[in-house]
Parts: C-alpha cells; structure tokens; sequence
C-alpha cells in the first residue's frame, strides 16, 4: 500500500452522483437540512442520511443543531476549491447536459463559490486588480500589495488579515476557467456587494443577479481605471 494522502477514498466520497448533488448544493454558502439535501440529490430521506453520515465520517461537512434542527454545511474553504475544481475538470473534458436554461447563463455571469464571488463578473475584477497592481501574483500564489491594502481599507473592505485563512486565494473558475479571488478579501467583497445591495442571490440557486445600477457601482469600483479608483476612495 502506498504512503501519503487517500486519494481514492476523497475520490470515492465525491464520485456518488448523489453526494456530488449534495456537495454542489452546499457551494452556495448555505447550510442545509438533510431533507432539503435529500430534495437535491433525488434520494429518499433515509438514503441522504446514509450519504451524509459518510460524507461527515470523510471530513467534507460540518454539522450545526439550531433547536431541533440539523444543518449541514462544507467543511471550509478548502473542500470548496476542490468542488469547484472538479466542476471545472466536468465542464473541460466531461459529457455535456443540456442546459437548463437562463439561470445557468446567469451562473456563469456571477455565482457564489461557498462564500466568494465566481462567473465572468469574477475573473474580470481579479484580472484588474493584479493590471492596477492591488494584488501580485507569484506563480498561482496571490497576495495583496501595500498600496491594495490602504485602497481596500479606503472602501471600507476589510482585509482580514489577522484571519486564519489566506487572505487572497485563486480559485480556479469552472465556466471561464481561469482564476477568481476567493480568501478572507474574495468573501468580504461578495458582502459588500450584497450589503450595497448592488446584486441579489437568486433563489434557490447560486446566481448573483445585478441590478443595472448595481452593475455600474460594480464596475466602477472594481473594474475601472486607475482614475476612478482613486476618485472613488476620495469619495469614502
């Protein structure tokens, strides 16, 4: 037997068409009772119990009680870099399904990734952040610049710096294949944008939907000139 990680027993775990429905359910950031997870793997009650008892056993959810209620959730950030990664692998080289329709070119426009910014909308603001030198790149290392962390502070964005977690990761991207931010900075502009109300989560779904104002305020403050930029942090 061969030393090191079990990759076949992670493998195995995420392979189940039931439990990869379960798992991509929970991508979204929201925890989730067995009964709706069962309603999302097509499975009977007591079948999702039984997957969701190996998928806990595996190290891949949490479980939080809230009074009689029970909620799973992905066991951090990690589990869900590797979920979006296999979709990405799906997506690349995998059979293709049929879209269903409007709200999978939504996904692809902006999605939650757990609890960061993913899709189009995503890469592109990763993309200008590195261009106006706010975070640098080494190799698939990301970090954030003095002069990114003075700019993000300016716009009320905490940086998370004294967190556990990286404060900037790339996430590789499924629909554009190319990295999003995801780290402690990823999920605090996902707030932010859902704080300004910029964008709203679509229902039961991973969609963030902008409005054309909240478009605009995206745009302008993460995708535009190094002008706007500091005319906006003169504003805050």
């Amino acid at each position: 037997m061969r030393e090191g990680p079990d990759i076949a027993r992670i493998a195995s775990l995420v392979g189940d068409p039931a439990r990869a429905n379960m798992l991509n359910a929970l991508m979204g950031g929201t925890a989730l009772t067995a009964s709706e997870l069962a309603l999302e793997a097509g499975v009977s009650l007591p079948t999702a119990s039984s997957h969701l008892s190996k998928l806990m056993d595996g190290g891949l959810l949490t479980l939080a009680s809230q009074g009689r209620h029970r909620y799973y959730g992905l066991a951090g950030a990690q589990v869900a870099g590797m979920i979006e990664a296999i979709i990405g692998v799906a997506e690349a080289v995998g059979p293709k399904r049929v879209r269903p329709g409007p709200r999978d070119a939504a996904m692809r426009v902006a999605r939650v990734c757990y609890d960061h910014l993913a899709g189009e909308q995503a890469v592109a603001m990763l993309d200008r952040l590195l261009d106006r030198k706010l975070l640098l790149r080494d190799d698939n290392q990301i970090r954030l610049s003095p002069s990114g962390a003075a700019h993000f502070s300016a716009l009320g964005i905490e940086t998370g710096v004294k967190a556990r977690r990286p404060v900037c990761r790339a996430c590789l991207d499924w629909s554009v294949r190319r990295s999003h931010l995801a780290g402690t900075l990823g999920a605090a502009i996902l707030d932010k944008i859902i704080a300004e109300k910029w964008a709203r989560r679509e229902k039961d779904s991973r969609a963030v939907v902008f409005s054309p104002t909240g478009r605009q305020e995206f745009e302008r403050v993460f995708l535009s000139s190094a002008g706007n930029f500091a005319m906006l942090s003169r504003r805050r």
